[in-house]
């Protein structure tokens, strides 16, 4: 696919193998079994590098894939309050909304109405003020209280930088075998090697007991007739 009569060849330690036509170094990458990759194509004259071009594509995948595993979405939380909740239940929902912020997350606080608390929107409105005074340094409040239908709510904006995502212990181990399963055959990790399993005791003991089983003779059957219903005694007149 390289069009061009003459390349700038890099070799596959990175040091510089001079200015040679496209011929040549093709043959020079056939000969140490590798491709050759044009890597900077509007460079003058074109660069191209001696590579393995699976090997190369096979590790620019993974590091994508590590790079998606750590970064880490910005989501919108949700926290609901009652026009009648305690003071306990209130410093409770604080703690939360101020750890998905620390998380760098947004938070919609939501107030809930029912029955005839909507005639009391003012208790909702002074509720939600009251919580952005107690999350302020965590978070900017991006709209006033609306109230919509039987709900009042505010959406506050976190003022941290979102927390990078690390995977759990088995989202992990099963990013390593999806990663060994799309390795080369030649490059699959010699640790991954299967291991010759030791037989359990269990198995041990059958094989260790199948010689004394095999020359023990087996018990008699020992047969029994049926028993006899005992029938009403005759008695002789």
């Amino acid at each position: 696919m390289i069009r061009v009569f003459e390349l700038r060849i890099v070799d596959e330690d990175g040091s510089q193998l001079g200015v040679m036509r496209t011929a040549d170094a093709l043959r020079l990458a056939q000969e140490r079994g590798l491709d050759l990759v044009e890597v900077a194509p509007l460079a003058i004259p074109p660069v191209a590098r001696l590579l393995d071009f699976g090997q190369y594509k096979y590790e620019l995948t993974k590091r994508e894939k590590e790079a998606k595993r750590k970064q880490r979405s910005v989501t919108f939380k949700e926290v609901r309050l009652k026009p009648k909740i305690g003071v306990g239940d209130f410093d409770t929902k604080v703690r939360r909304a101020i750890e998905f912020l620390e998380d760098g997350d947004r938070v919609k606080i939501a107030v809930q109405f029912r029955g005839r608390e909507l005639t009391h929107p003012q208790i909702g409105r002074d509720l939600l003020d009251k919580f952005a005074d107690k999350i302020k340094e965590h978070g900017v409040v991006e709209r006033a209280p609306l109230l919509e239908g039987k709900s009042m709510h505010i959406s506050v904006a976190s003022t941290h930088k979102p927390k990078s995502h690390e995977p759990t212990p088995a989202a992990a181990a099963k990013a390593r075998t999806n990663d060994s399963a799309e390795a080369p055959a030649d490059q699959a990790p010699a640790d991954q090697a299967p291991a010759a399993e030791a037989p359990s005791p269990a198995v041990v003991a059958e094989i260790e007991t199948a010689p004394i089983l095999k020359e023990a003779k087996p018990a008699k059957p020992v047969s029994r007739s049926p028993s006899r219903k005992a029938g009403p005694a005759s008695t002789g007149e």
